[in-house]
């Protein structure tokens, strides 16, 4: 398999989470997305990913875009060991987990948000910077309650073993702490952050020891 990533791209990160967890090997492929205007938009990626964004994952002749896509997508051809619990109840909620970041949170901050910002509507670098850490104040705070309060949080998001909920939550919470967002103030989340850091899968997944790191 090969995975085209940038290492600071959350969405890529995820995807690099779950294929450690399952031990599944891949080329990194890098695509730098803010060089020359960024890699992501030239021909030659958008013949591979016609919306010029990543991951993009090529499992023999097939080119698959979307993170969580790409990830159900392993969870379905390699389901050992899971990211989803078995229960559909529990699926659900890991689920809903991992989309409340995904859907809810992430694309309000995504690049092509803060490029438009930026060099659309002609914002400055402070007001941007405000823009990011509001919406991740806001999502951060009804998710904070949410696994405080929610039997299914454990070490992790869904007891003590990874799921897709923290392949979404760790990359999330990796770009807050870069804007710096004050994680402290979500202690269960920063917990969560804490103890999956720590492990391999997601150490390796890191955007500090990636093959494109800066």
């Amino acid at each position: 398999m090969k995975l085209y990533s940038y290492f600071r791209s959350s969405a890529s990160y995820r995807v690099r989470i779950a294929l450690n967890v399952k031990n599944l090997p891949y080329d990194y492929m890098p695509v730098h997305l803010v060089r020359d205007g960024g890699e992501q938009l030239k021909p030659e990626y958008r013949k591979i990913n016609a919306d010029g964004i990543v991951p993009t994952l090529v499992d023999g002749s097939h080119v698959l875009p979307q993170s969580l896509a790409i990830i159900e997508y392993l969870e379905e051809t390699h389901p050992e060991p899971p990211l989803l619990p078995k229960a559909p109840l529990d699926r659900a909620y890991v689920r809903s987990v991992a989309l409340q970041v995904a859907c809810e949170i992430h694309p309000l901050n995504n690049l092509r948000v803060l490029r438009y910002l930026k060099h659309t509507l002609c914002v400055d670098d402070d007001a941007k910077d405000a823009w990011y850490r509001h919406w991740i104040d806001a999502g951060f705070a009804t998710l904070e309650t949410r696994l405080k309060a929610d039997a299914h949080t454990g070490k992790l998001c869904f007891g003590d073993t990874p799921t897709l909920a923290d392949a979404c939550l760790i990359p999330q919470v990796f770009n807050a702490q870069r804007f710096k967002v004050d994680t402290a103030k979500f202690p269960t989340i920063q917990r969560i952050y804490d103890h999956a850091t720590q492990l391999d899968a997601f150490a390796r997944a890191a955007p500090g020891v990636q093959p494109d790191t800066e």
